[in-house]
């Protein structure tokens, strides 16, 4: 009996695993075609996934359903931009509502690794808008149509990052390595909800102002939810940024679609300085927990009244620091006498209406002082300041107070005095003097390295002179990876770039003696070594590799002067011309330069503006007596767009113009190009080139191998990958070559060559069959005559090292062909007039034989001469004879006369 219910328990349990295994196959395509209808049905965006992983053990007994690297790419303006992405979305469904395919009700959510990219654009559009609208309008939402029930009881994100971009509201929001779960009744309408917060950073920026920079941040906050009135509440919650303490309360509503109200308030319970110093990201990251401090420190805000895209709510914040002092143990001297007072203060809501408040700030280094205020109103309508900064400071020291990064050194003097007050509206209105500001700033002899500029950067002098109109650049002067540089000009809206985020404007001279920019943009040459780990590190290099991105925040005119400028395989020498910085686009004005023994002249334009990781090119080159060798060794472009450089020596002039992107490597993405130009080979010297060697081994003609060229020029265009080249001629040895068809990016060819070919120069075989349809023609009575040259028809393929020909000498017999037709056509003319011109004879003496004839029948005389008595037959007769002798006479015929018929 034992054994008997073993043997069943034993062939159930593997019934259950069986079906356990089995059953997520019967289901998972229903349940993919369920998943892309509700996305869908839903969404305006490109939503798509790899696969769908299905399995009854995972969440017993409930069925776990994983969607797996699921991206939502937006639409638009945003077409270019992934909204999310996650490894995985795990979700647990109630298997019985999975099999009865009515609603499948979930259970549990876990997101794994979910990337969240939210971008706000100047215009206010949001990529987030992605669901399509509610055509049910008034009537309430009809929630049997969906396939899916939330009855919700826990869910988690797992390594989170997001990315909040408004560029509208100049701030940006960056949360890296956040872990969330929650905990709840989701079917009920009233419960708590339990959830845990980390992350590894947070970085808030306003403006250019960075308020937090990856700090450290814990929440844990029970939350009730009352869906009946869709409120959620905070009571006694705790959150914690690097070692501030906040305590949090209040509440979050969401009023409608687009509006949430919201009464928030935090304040920090401890007035321990040291949480505050922790906000400090250079003090905070190294050996925080043995910093020595004293001192006192207040810190409180809040969030009141309604968020929407045409509204924020009141909020302030307050922060007070008194006598704050710190040293590390093992440094000599201490940051001391820290006084700050701030307040940002809005009452309504109304953007217009903040005001931030630093009415001192102050701390002392080694006994020196430095000392900073500042008070902004009415930043929107009209930006109001008052602000004054002044101290002297040996940058050399900070290391005897600040613990820097391991491999960062700073030296330097820094003495400033600067004041500002007034309106914007002043300096855009060009009235300065109801705009007050003076001063200087003066930094010398600084060096600063790092791990991220190993090689230093120096600046030698910068003085900058502050005055209502701008900020003058009277000197600046430095040297960064083996260059020297120099410049000067004016700044003429810095307060307006610093606090109003607005591009930044002006003109610099700059001038330098040598610069290396495979250096300056990280593009230095792979390593020759071929071992495996140089191999790792160049592909690793290559995979990080991002191209220069243009900044968005700057309007600058830059006239640039540079001695000698190095950049990939090119040396070039005297440059000089106008660099306009400006909407994130470089554009080049009669950029001249020396170099490949001749002069190149640029104009034109890269722009990140579309796109940071494909720049947008748009150049037009202008090149005088380049040499071609140097040349093409050196242009990568250059090897595609004219492969017969490789086998060309001498010297070429250019004009040409060339649209299109580049990749990562700053190199030119070849199906993206376009353009169209000229090229004049002003001589040179072609040699083992293997499709005219090829030609000429083809013809046996030894004057067509080693060319010698001179003021060969052609039109070309390219695009999709080909070069297109218009018919050109070139004569050389006394052979006429015309020349026209195109070439690949892949170096395929596809070319027809007509060439006018002395017969002293053919080979045998051509000699020969044109002498066979000279004697075929002659042979048939027609006198053809052959030139002294013979026209020749050449179709070339293949590719530039191994050419395909075709020769055609069909084109010489069409010709001798030509020539007999008008020939004989001549001859039968010929014939035609003789003829006629007999026949207008006899009808002429017909006439006069004919009245002569009456004229004798009635005055009654006779004719001697016509015995016959019959003048008509005598006429014919005459015509007939006189037909005769013309034809005779034509075709040069003997009249032999026939003895046998005698």
């Amino acid at each position: 009996m034992l054994k008997k219910l073993l043997k069943i328990v034993a062939i159930t349990l593997v019934v259950l695993l069986l079906a356990a295994i089995a059953i997520p196959y019967f289901f998972k395509d229903k349940i993919i075609a369920r998943v892309k209808t509700e996305l869908n049905k839903r969404l305006t965006a490109q939503v798509d996934f790899k696969d769908v992983d299905i399995s009854l053990l995972r969440r017993f007994p409930r069925l776990a359903v994983g969607l797996e690297d699921l991206r939502v790419t937006g639409t638009g303006e945003f077409a270019a931009d992934t909204l999310l992405a996650v490894k995985q979305i795990d979700v647990a469904l109630n298997l019985m509502s999975v099999i009865k395919g009515d609603k499948m009700d979930i259970y549990n959510i876990a997101l794994s690794q979910p990337r969240i990219h939210a971008i706000v654009h100047k215009n206010g559009a949001a990529n987030w808008n992605i669901t399509k609208p509610d055509t049910t309008q008034a009537n309430p939402a009809d929630t049997s149509k969906t396939r899916f029930a939330l009855s919700l009881q826990q869910y988690k994100i797992e390594d989170a990052y997001i990315s909040y971009d408004d560029q509208q509201g100049n701030m940006q929001l960056i949360v890296e390595g956040l872990t969330h779960k929650g905990k709840g009744d989701f079917t009920q309408d009233q419960f708590t909800l339990e959830t845990n917060t980390t992350a590894d950073g947070i970085t808030f920026r306003y403006g250019l102002i960075p308020y937090l920079s990856k700090v450290k941040t814990k929440l844990d906050a029970a939350i009730q939810i009352d869906n009946t009135t869709s409120t959620y509440t905070l009571k006694d919650s705790k959150a914690a940024i690097n070692n501030l303490e906040l305590a949090l309360q209040g509440f979050f509503k969401l009023v409608n679609d687009s509006t949430y109200g919201m009464d928030l308030s935090l304040k920090a319970p401890s007035t321990n300085f040291k949480d505050i110093l922790s906000l400090v990201p250079a003090v905070y990251k190294t050996d925080f927990d043995k910093i020595k401090t004293s001192g006192t420190a207040a810190f409180s805000g809040f969030v009141k009244g309604n968020y929407s895209p045409k509204q924020l709510p009141a909020f302030g914040l307050d922060l007070q620091v008194k006598d704050g002092f710190f040293q590390y143990p093992d440094l000599p001297k201490p940051v001391k006498n820290i006084q700050i007072a701030m307040k940002v203060s809005n009452p309504d809501g109304i953007p217009d209406h903040t005001i931030v408040d630093m009415s001192s700030g102050h701390l002392e280094m080694d006994n020196t002082p430095l000392d900073l205020r500042a008070l902004v109103k009415t930043p929107v309508s009209d930006l109001y300041v008052d602000a004054a900064a002044k101290g002297k400071l040996d940058l050399s020291k900070i290391t005897q107070f600040v613990k820097l990064e391991n491999g960062t050194a700073l030296t330097g003097l820094l003495d400033a005095d600067i004041t500002a007050k007034g309106n914007m509206s002043a300096i855009e209105k060009q009235q300065y003097d109801r705009f007050y500001a003076a001063g200087t700033l003066q930094l010398s002899n600084m060096l600063y390295k790092s791990k991220d500029y190993p090689d230093g950067v120096k600046i030698n002098n910068l003085s900058l002179q502050f005055n209502p109109k701008n900020v003058t650049v009277k000197d600046l002067n430095g040297h960064y990876l083996g260059t020297n540089f120099s410049a000067n000009g004016e700044v003429n809206n810095l307060l307006a770039y610093t606090l109003k985020n607005a591009p930044l404007d002006g003109k610099l001279n700059f001038r330098a003696d040598e610069i290396n920019l495979n250096k300056w943009m990280g593009t230095a040459a792979t390593p020759a070594s071929g071992t495996a780990a140089n191999s790792a590190a160049a592909k690793k290099d290559s995979a990080a590799a991002m191209p220069f991105a243009v900044p968005a925040n700057l309007n600058v005119a830059l006239l640039a002067n540079v001695d000698k400028i190095h950049y990939d395989k090119a040396d070039l020498s005297n440059l000089s011309g106008n660099l306009l910085v400006k909407d994130e686009t470089v554009t080049m004005q009669q950029l001249k330069a020396n170099g490949l023994q001749g002069t190149l002249e640029i104009n034109g334009s890269y722009s990140t503006k579309a796109s940071k990781i494909n720049p947008d090119i748009n150049m037009a080159y202008n090149v005088q007596n380049l040499d071609v060798q140097q040349t093409f060794n050196t242009f990568n472009t250059v090897q595609l767009l004219m492969p017969i450089g490789k086998f060309l020596s001498g010297k070429i002039n250019s004009q040409f113009a060339v649209h299109g992107k580049l990749g990562r490597d700053m190199m030119p993405e070849l199906k993206t190009l376009t353009g169209e130009g000229n090229l004049l080979l002003v001589q040179g010297f072609l040699k083992q080139f293997a499709p005219v060697d090829q030609l000429a081994s083809t013809l046996n003609i030894a004057q067509l191998k080693d060319l010698s060229l001179r003021d060969i020029k052609n039109y070309f265009a390219f695009e999709n990958g080909r070069v297109k080249v218009n018919p050109f001629k070139v004569v050389v040895n006394g052979v006429r070559m015309d020349i026209a068809g195109s070439h690949g990016f892949d170096q395929s060819l596809d070319y027809t060559l007509q060439l006018a070919l002395p017969r002293s120069m053919m080979g045998a075989a051509g000699n020969n069959l044109v002498n066979n349809l000279v004697s075929q023609a002659q042979n048939k009575g027609i006198p053809v005559k052959v030139g002294d040259s013979i026209h020749l028809q050449v179709l070339m393929a293949g590719n530039i090292t191994k050419p395909a020909l075709k020769t055609d000498l069909r084109e010489s017999a069409n010709n001798l062909k030509a020539q007999a037709t008008e020939l004989v056509k001549n001859k039968i003319d010929t014939i035609k007039n003789t003829v006629r011109d007999s026949i207008n004879q006899i009808k002429n003496n017909a006439v006069n034989n004919l009245k002569n004839e009456l004229k004798n029948q009635l005055t009654g005389k006779k004719d001697s001469a016509n015995t016959g008595g019959k003048p008509l037959e005598n006429i014919g007769k005459q015509a007939g004879e006189s037909v005769k002798n013309t034809l005779n006479g034509l075709f040069r015929k003997k009249n032999n006369t026939d003895t046998t018929k005698h």
